[in-house]
């Protein structure tokens, strides 16, 4: 199958890295993917491009009636069999242009809970009644559809992220150069996390819960790049910054995680956040809110979940696992269990395939 997925754009962020994995997948499988992206750049391009084929159809600041039209031309040009749209802006031009170009197959994933301006929500009720498939990440997301955008339950999907679990390990060597390379001893204790530096993810408070905890012993480490990397540096207590390394993005993700001892994560809200399963499938045990999917990835066995925004709680979480660390291996050894039988792309990509047929 021709299958086109259409993106805001190729950024570091979870999202972008299911469409890049999903469409390697399908390559993989003999499907012939390409991916089309509303702005130019972003980390990811590199790499798709290696194996992809990318087409830009860049999206005009403001309104750009345009869009839709050029759209349409690119997805007649290419034959598309499948149009598969990911979050609200592709859904809201590029389903039109599927519409138009007579695309046999349309297909919308919902990966949070996004935002939309009023006419912006009345358009997309009305576009996903013109899919032949909603996919949502999760089942809380689910009913985040059913609400918000009222998708048919006749056109709702849940397929779970599915990630490549092959790179995503225990690798005591591979920590150990990280921590190496970051001024970090063999033996401390590190808390990580993994994203975009944005006003979701929360990161501020992260570093208000850990702080007290703070030490040559417990080091708190935030990978990732975006605009409230200043909130976050704002944060940190002085006195502890020397603590907490923000390494910006990097593209050693699965070594950074093998060096965590803890991977917390402080979001309002989440889709299905794919550094979640990634590091438990390195064995690290997971303190997060209780937001989006999360509670469907993270069962008690492999992780503590905590109220979103309850800075008291989320620091009595981390602290106990750092004060116990048999409890907290314990907990990584189940969470590797569980994303292995759980979040295989391979699972993913045999649900999409369905979806992609219609059976």
């Amino acid at each position: 199958m021709r299958i086109v997925h259409v993106v805001q754009g190729l950024g570091i962020g979870g999202q972008e890295r299911l469409v890049l994995g999903l469409a390697l997948e399908l390559a993989r499988r003999g499907h012939e993917p390409a991916i089309v992206t509303l702005s130019p750049g972003g980390e990811l391009r590199a790499e798709a491009q290696r194996f992809l084929r990318i087409h830009d159809v860049p999206r005009a600041e403001g309104a750009d009636p345009s869009l839709v039209a050029r759209l349409a031309h690119l997805l007649r040009a290419q034959r598309s069999e499948v149009v598969h749209t990911h979050n609200p802006a592709p859904l809201l031009h590029a389903m039109p242009a599927a519409l138009l170009a007579r695309v046999a197959r349309r297909v919308h994933t919902k990966h949070g809970a996004n935002r939309y301006r009023p006419v912006a929500l009345w358009a997309a009720r009305a576009l996903v009644r013109t899919t032949h498939a909603v996919v949502a990440v999760s089942p809380q997301t689910a009913d985040v559809a059913r609400f918000k955008e009222r998708v048919p339950e006749r056109r709702l999907r849940v397929i779970p992220n599915g990630i490549p679990l092959r790179p995503f390990h225990p690798d005591a060597r591979a920590g150990a150069r990280v921590r190496a390379e970051l001024g970090i001893a063999r033996d401390a204790f590190v808390i990580g996390s993994v994203g975009r530096l944005v006003a979701a993810k929360d990161y501020p408070l992260l570093v208000r819960s850990v702080a007290h905890l703070l030490s040559e012993r417990v080091r708190l480490v935030i990978v990732g790049d975006g605009d409230g990397r200043a909130e976050i540096e704002r944060a940190v207590p002085r006195a502890r910054s020397r603590y907490v390394t923000l390494t910006g993005v990097r593209h050693d993700v699965p070594a950074l995680l093998a060096s965590f001892d803890l991977f917390a994560l402080s979001s309002r809200t989440e889709g299905l956040p794919l550094a979640v399963p990634e590091a438990m499938a390195c064995a690290v045990p997971v303190v997060a809110t209780a937001v989006g999917g999360l509670p469907s990835v993270v069962p008690a066995s492999c992780g503590v979940l905590v109220r979103p925004g309850d800075e008291a709680e989320l620091a009595r979480a981390i602290g106990a696992l750092v004060h116990d660390g048999p409890r907290a291996r314990a907990l990584g050894e189940a969470a590797r269990s569980h994303a292995l039988a759980s979040f295989s792309i391979e699972r993913m990509v045999d649900d999409y395939e369905r979806v992609y047929r219609g059976d």
